[in-house]
């Protein structure tokens, strides 16, 4: 036992002995190698926490062995199940300029193991910023998409607009906003887009019968007797009606009209809106300028009426779509097309596929989808075979088909179709 005893202390002064004299060399890189080589020794007989002071003075130096001391002592680290010093260490490499990618990987994947995927993505953003590697780019996209599925369920919802959805339950019509959750209880026979101008607001058919403008906290804001047969979308403070007789007018939130009647409206966005006169339709803006001429059988419209972005709209004339782009037809036609939205590419169809293009006419994505809906926050719904899922601006899913019906995203949110009925997902990413 004494011996023992004897032996150990040896052992002990031996290495404090090399660790001062490590400690009063002169030369850094020397230095260094010496106190990697000491727990390299402890590390070999798998005495780990022995190497543990060696590495930690090893990785004060500043030199190209820096690197292999911090990787070294991580492993230690997690030898000894010693998480806090791991993401310190992992820390003090991700704050140097010159960290390696695959650094910012191995921190990304520590965190999703711990269900921290906004500081994973965090951590991926940094460094691609610092490497632009291609490696980080693919393994952010794979995660950046992860999402939530909110507990609300509607049974029919239309599409966003000025961050609020038309949401239906129980037969009635509401608003939700961007979360799916409610703003305007759905207590109405119909109800229209809410719209920001007068700091938000929507026209409203009440189950009386009687035309309603609410506002955000569904206080009556203006009331009228005219009879009324649709409620169509309010945007830019204009509000679509189709009267009793079938053809339209188009009023303010006061529900003031000049009762000019239209044979066919839409919902104006990026102001304009696509109007039918004499059986044609066309596209006009606000200050009566024609964009497109009343010459076509149809105006490509969203499910909300809105037809224009980007100065291009699509319209369909002898059973071809065309795309007018700054006031102009561009070359080629399509099968069928969904409008371009304020923030992508447009879903377009040949030879029975859809796929996606740009407001010049070229082609983003090729033609491979069963269904598809054009691009909104970076992805798109598309359905291939029975489900709907979403893809990325670089073709790929970003969230794999599973939904029996899926639209677009705003603020990070979509409505999705389930065996539940209508729900909401949203991004966890902020």
């Amino acid at each position: 036992m004494i011996n023992r005893m004897v032996l150990l202390l040896g052992c002990i002064a031996l290495l404090l002995l090399s660790w001062n004299a490590v400690l009063n060399m002169s030369n850094p890189v020397e230095a260094q190698s010496k106190l990697i080589d000491l727990a390299e020794t402890e590390i070999t007989r798998g005495t780990y926490a022995n190497a543990i002071p060696f590495l930690v003075d090893a990785a004060k130096y500043n030199t190209d062995k820096t690197p292999y001391t911090q990787e070294r002592l991580k492993m230690v680290y997690l030898q000894l199940g010693k998480t806090q010093e791991y993401v310190k260490v992992l820390k003090t490499q991700t704050a140097n300029n010159n960290c390696p990618a695959e650094v910012y990987s191995e921190f990304a994947r520590y965190y999703i193991s711990q269900n921290k995927l906004r500081d994973a993505l965090k951590t991926l953003k940094l460094g691609i910023e610092r490497t632009n590697d291609e490696s980080l780019r693919n393994y952010y996209e794979q995660q950046r998409y992860a999402f939530n599925l909110g507990r609300d369920v509607y049974d029919d919802v239309t599409a966003f607009l000025n961050g609020g959805i038309q949401v239906k339950k129980n037969n009635l019509w509401g608003i939700a906003n961007g979360k799916g959750k409610i703003v305007i209880p759905c207590e109405y026979a119909q109800i229209s887009t809410c719209d920001k101008a007068n700091k938000g607001c929507a026209v409203a058919l009440r189950a009386d019968g009687m035309l309603v403008t609410v506002n955000m906290s569904n206080n009556t804001i203006a009331i009228s007797d005219m009879a009324v047969k649709r409620v169509g979308n309010l945007s830019q403070n204009i509000v679509s009606l189709q009267l009793t007789n079938g053809n339209w007018i188009i009023a303010d939130s006061n529900l003031a009209t000049n009762n000019e009647e239209y044979e066919g409206i839409g919902t104006t966005a990026n102001s304009a809106v696509a109007v039918m006169r004499s059986g044609k339709w066309g596209v006009v803006s606000l200050n009566g300028e024609t964009i497109v001429p009343y010459e076509y059988d149809e105006i490509i419209m969203d499910e909300l009426g809105c037809c224009y972005a980007h100065n291009a709209v699509f319209a369909r004339k002898d059973g071809k779509v065309y795309l007018f782009a700054d006031g102009s037809v561009l070359p080629g036609t399509y099968e069928d097309a969904h409008s371009f939205t304020d923030a992508g590419w447009a879903a377009v169809k040949n030879d029975s596929k859809w796929g996606f293009i740009n407001t010049a006419g070229e082609i983003q994505i090729d033609y491979q989808y069963d269904d598809a809906l054009s691009f909104d926050q970076h992805v798109a719904a598309v359905k291939q075979g029975e489900l709907w899922g979403y893809i990325s601006v670089y073709g790929k899913f970003a969230i794999e088909p599973q939904f029996l019906a899926a639209k677009g995203f705003s603020d990070k949110s979509a409505p999705v179709l389930t065996e539940f009925g209508w729900q909401f997902i949203t991004f966890i990413e902020n």
